[in-house]
């Protein structure tokens, strides 16, 4: 569901799958414990193998953007597929200044 890269001071997070209320916490866990094991300066969210996601995804997203802050890093979202762009949009997350 998570395989995480990390290169040029940067962590990033490939999710595939389905992000629901089953999985969420295993992969709020895994990228967690890299973060704060990493100290990246940045955390990329690659959504380009999700196939569904539900309000969990949101958590996941807001909940990374938290830790990130706190740890002095930044937050980006990429690669967010067309079916789930608008519950994005939806969300508020744009105002975060993460998507690109």
């Amino acid at each position: 569901m998570v395989k995480t890269e990390f290169e040029n001071n940067t962590l990033t997070a490939f999710l595939s799958g389905e992000i629901d209320h089953n999985c969420a916490s295993s992969i709020r866990n895994q990228i967690d414990g890299q973060a704060e094991n990493l100290h990246p300066k940045t955390l990329k969210l690659d959504f380009s193998k999700v196939s569904f996601m539900d309000s969990s995804g949101i958590g996941l997203i807001m909940g990374r953007y938290r830790t990130m802050s706190l740890l002095g890093g930044n937050l980006k979202i990429v690669n967010i597929p067309q079916r789930l762009q608008k519950i994005v949009e939806l969300s508020g997350v744009g105002a975060l200044g993460v998507l690109k």
